[in-house]
């Protein structure tokens, strides 16, 4: 289910965040219909030469008007990226490394998704490499993981930055995430690999304090592996700015509490909006 949630944390900020995904449990319910949900939720799935977890079409237009958030952010037309060349320049800048987790996260193998392909939900709710739309100027995926330990499995993570022609692609593509959901209330990221029992909200820039991006989505669940078995927890957040979405994945484990996957997703997505402010902001 996906439910619109009029509070978020401040600007890239950790704590209010998790307020966040409480609240979402707290004001809405999601339908356990064994395991569901994957798609761009599931970023790390990109990176699979079968299914994947993806994000959507897109499609072509204008530049969209779209809500802005209430901040001082002012970025410079010059520095938003025209090309696919500055567009895969941009998203070197700004996608995670493992840093941006904080310690104990390393790269996952494969680390990065082949450019060339670009995840599409089909009508069978199963996620497949596709050529990228044509709104898209370049999309990239890096898969990571916290390594398991003693009595806990590993943490798989993944963070993705697509680069859209305009804002208008880039808030179909938001659009487009939420349809999924409904669309498909079971959803494979894989074979093996499924989420389900969503919760999701919604939250333009400007609504309460969510003042980090334009749009901003949040889902949790369970996730399910024939590898590591589940339910564990599941947490996703995607955001978009100008014609810039990024988005990033966690899933849990044996041993593994929900709120360390989620501070290792929100630590993760305030590093990348950070420095997407950063590389096209108008300089003083």
């Amino acid at each position: 289910m996906t439910c619109h949630v009029p509070l978020r944390g401040g600007r890239f900020a950790l704590p209010l965040a998790l307020t966040l995904v409480a609240v979402l449990l707290a004001g809405c319910s999601g339908t356990a219909d064994g395991p569901e949900k994957a798609g761009k939720r599931d970023a790390s799935a990109s990176t699979s030469t079968s299914t994947s977890a993806g994000t959507s079409t897109g499609r072509g237009g204008g530049a969209g008007a779209g809500p802005s958030p209430e901040k001082t952010f002012e970025p410079d037309p010059d520095r938003l990226p025209k090309t696919r060349a500055e567009a895969r320049d941009f998203i070197d800048r700004v996608i995670a490394g493992p840093d941006s987790f904080g310690p104990g996260v390393v790269k996952r193998s494969p680390y990065e998704s082949d450019p060339a392909t670009w995840p599409v939900l089909g009508e069978d709710c199963v996620w497949q490499q596709r050529k990228p739309a044509p709104s898209v100027l370049a999309t990239l995926t890096r898969s990571f993981e916290v390594p398991a330990e003693a009595g806990k499995g590993p943490v798989r993570l993944a963070a993705v930055v697509t680069v859209h022609r305009t804002r208008q692609d880039a808030t179909w593509e938001m659009a487009e995430s939420i349809e999924e959901s409904m669309r498909c209330p079971t959803q494979q990221l894989r074979e093996g690999e499924q989420i389900g029992s969503m919760v999701a909200g919604a939250l333009l820039g400007g609504e309460a304090t969510q003042n980090s991006s334009e749009d901003s989505l949040t889902e949790l669940g369970e996730y399910r592996s024939s590898e590591l078995g589940g339910p564990h927890h599941y947490f996703w957040q995607q955001a978009q700015t100008l014609q810039f979405t990024v988005a990033v994945t966690g899933k849990g484990a044996k041993g593994r509490t929900e709120r360390e996957i989620d501070e290792l997703v929100v630590q993760a997505q305030g590093a990348m909006l950070a420095r997407l402010e950063s590389t096209v902001e108008k300089q003083s």
